[in-house]
């Protein structure tokens, strides 16, 4: 059941949004995610698994921009929301996010998906 977006933030050049969907958390980012911008991802991520939505999936359709912050933040999210029985699904990362992912290694940690669609129907 998708109640609507639920939270909404916006800190600098980074702009977060929370909607619920079954046991899922979707959380989409807009904006350039780095050590300016992360703690906004991480408090919206973290209160998320708090509320007992340890399913995140995480919109990066309109994510420009992310360095290793950006990357430490959705790793400890990951942690996180496992040790509630979750996970991190990323969706729609665009090529510049991606790549940082591929240099890192970090993509073979996460469940990535091309569409929302596809993340919340698995």
């Amino acid at each position: 059941m998708d109640r609507g977006t639920v939270g909404s933030a916006s800190r600098g050049r980074l702009h977060v949004e929370i909607r619920h969907h079954g046991a899922s958390a979707v959380v989409t980012v807009a904006g350039e995610l780095d050590h300016h911008t992360a703690d906004l991802l991480r408090e919206s991520l973290e209160g998320c698994v708090d509320d007992g939505y340890a399913r995140l999936v995480v919109d990066c359709s309109r994510l420009e921009f992310m360095d290793s912050t950006g990357l430490n933040v959705l790793l400890g999210a990951r942690l996180k929301a496992e040790a509630e029985g979750g996970g991190v699904h990323l969706v729609e990362m665009q090529p510049v996010v991606a790549r940082v992912f591929e240099i890192t290694g970090a993509e073979a940690v996460f469940t990535v998906h091309d569409s929302l669609d596809a993340a919340l129907a698995d």
